[in-house]
């Protein structure tokens, strides 16, 4: 079948400090061992399901910041990704499918149904795992990093990181519109990991600050909304994606180099201040100084972006403030998948107009090219297009 593979040169940096098992298994953080990234298509054999697998035939998937960031290099050249990798690799993990074979113990899904899947394996035995922590399982494999991804024809996967469409099918009366919303639940996870699992959430009528409004910033945008915000402000550097995120349910939306937006924050919300301050720009070096004067009393930062880079924070407004800062990664656990999918069904998850740009399988290459420029809210390949 074909796929499209990520290979790059095992040369880890002269000051990482690798374990055991990461030199023996070579799954390592990428931004620290893969250099020189290539991405081509290739004729891969086609997996068959195991126990509890099943075969999946690719309908849609979307181009995730993390797949741009594997992309393109620093000026050594280092892919930018920071998460675990092992390559070569089939990349691509926020997808859309169709059951097409089962494998032996397949409890709850038929050849035919449609799903989303989630793209973080935890292993499911492990104490993040048993405790409710699957995103920080230390054995966890990532989907289109270290395990097969979705830029191919087929992929196998397990039924218990699967979710079924036919209820978002049934409401949508589409069965392509549901693949559609499908392929932007893992990103829109990510922010409901973060704002409502790993995080003390905004109550209703709460005031939030987005900084950042790629795909998983606009998540936070259109789930801030949907909890009841009373005022949501969002600051992005492009243009275009600020005006994606007033469509999808900012109050406000400013290049943050022409204001500030801690006074933008505060004089929105009365002189409060945000109750929540999401951080999906990884700039954190840039964003601090912002969101320190911005916190409301009890106030909570939710910290989404990755740069590798250290930020300095105030720690003294923390205390002042009683305000806090969470990190956040992954998209599984906590319900967020099954959640997401409910309010897509009711309709309270607006999200559709955050695709914008949306090409065939075969160009899944100039897709990956045409998210570098970010002024796209998602790039969706499309298997069914022509």
């Amino acid at each position: 079948m074909k796929a499209v593979v990520m290979r790059a040169d095992w040369e880890p940096r002269p000051d990482a400090r690798l374990d055991e098992t990461q030199l023996r298994t070579r799954k390592a953080p990428a931004n620290l061992v893969w250099r020189r990234p290539t991405f081509s298509w290739e004729e891969v054999g086609l997996p068959a399901p195991g126990v509890g697998e099943v075969l999946l035939r690719i309908r849609r998937c979307g181009v995730c910041g993390s797949d741009t960031h594997c992309y393109e290099t620093d000026d050594a050249g280092y892919v930018l990704f920071s998460g675990p990798t092992r390559l070569p690799c089939v990349v691509g993990h926020e997808y859309s499918a169709e059951v097409v074979e089962l494998g032996k113990g397949v409890q709850n899904l038929r050849v035919g149904d449609l799903v989303c899947a989630e793209g973080m394996l935890g292993c499911g035995v492990c104490e993040a795992c048993r405790v409710g922590r699957p995103n920080q399982c230390p054995r966890l494999e990532m989907v289109g990093f270290s395990a097969p991804g979705a830029f191919a024809e087929y992929v196998v996967a397990n039924e218990r990181f699967l979710w079924n469409l036919a209820p978002l099918a049934d409401r949508l009366g589409s069965a392509a519109a549901a693949l559609e919303l499908a392929a932007l639940v893992e990103p829109i996870g990510c922010a409901f990991n973060g704002m409502f699992v790993s995080s003390t959430p905004a109550p209703p009528g709460g005031w939030v600050g987005v900084f950042g409004c790629g795909p998983i910033g606009l998540g936070a945008v259109a789930l801030a909304r949907a909890a009841g915000a009373a005022g949501i402000a969002a600051f992005d550097v492009v243009p275009e994606r600020c005006a994606l995120a007033l469509e999808l349910g900012a109050d406000i939306a400013l290049h943050p180099g022409e204001c500030d937006p801690a006074d933008v924050l505060r004089t929105m919300s009365g002189g409060w201040g945000a109750d929540m301050i999401v951080e999906a720009a990884g700039a954190a070096q840039l964003t601090m100084p912002f969101i320190e004067r911005a916190f409301a009393p009890g106030g909570r930062m939710v910290y989404l972006g990755r740069t590798g880079q250290r930020a300095p924070v105030l720690l003294d407004v923390l205390v002042t403030q009683a305000a806090g800062i969470v990190g956040a990664r992954g998209h599984v656990g906590g319900g967020c998948f099954p959640r997401i999918l409910r309010l897509m069904e009711r309709g309270r998850l607006p999200v559709r107009s955050m695709i914008t740009c949306r090409l065939p399988f075969a160009h899944t290459l100039e897709a990956l090219v045409q998210s570098t420029d970010r002024r796209n809210g998602k790039v969706l390949v499309d298997y069914d297009g022509v």
